[in-house]
């Protein structure tokens, strides 16, 4: 996959941010080559993104996992009517999933 000049910028502010580069990685799919290919200027000269504009820090592994466990619970709950249920759970799975984690 080739990054946009856009998918570079947010690299680059995860680095600047200080994340993990096989995090970074994780987030795009890609190997770390990628990565130091961004890093080395091989987009362009580019400014990083600001922080409002980055995922949350830390591996999407289990970031993934956490919110497809709490989805599922949500669908269960809707299932049985609660609704109110429901949305309070996904709210707290976007809440969880966007929490910066070392």
């Amino acid at each position: 996959m080739a990054f946009t000049n856009k998918d570079a910028a947010i690299v680059l502010g995860m680095v600047a941010r200080g994340d993990k580069r096989h995090d970074i990685a994780a987030w795009y799919g890609e190997n770390q080559a990628r990565i130091a290919e961004v890093e080395q200027g091989q987009y362009g000269n580019l400014v990083a993104a600001p922080a409002n504009e980055l995922p949350p820090k830390g591996a999407p592994g289990p970031k993934g996992r956490r919110l497809r466990s709490k989805v599922t619970k949500a669908v269960e709950a809707l299932e049985k009517g609660e609704t109110a249920a429901a949305l309070q759970i996904l709210r707290d799975a976007l809440t969880d999933f966007a929490k910066n984690e070392a």
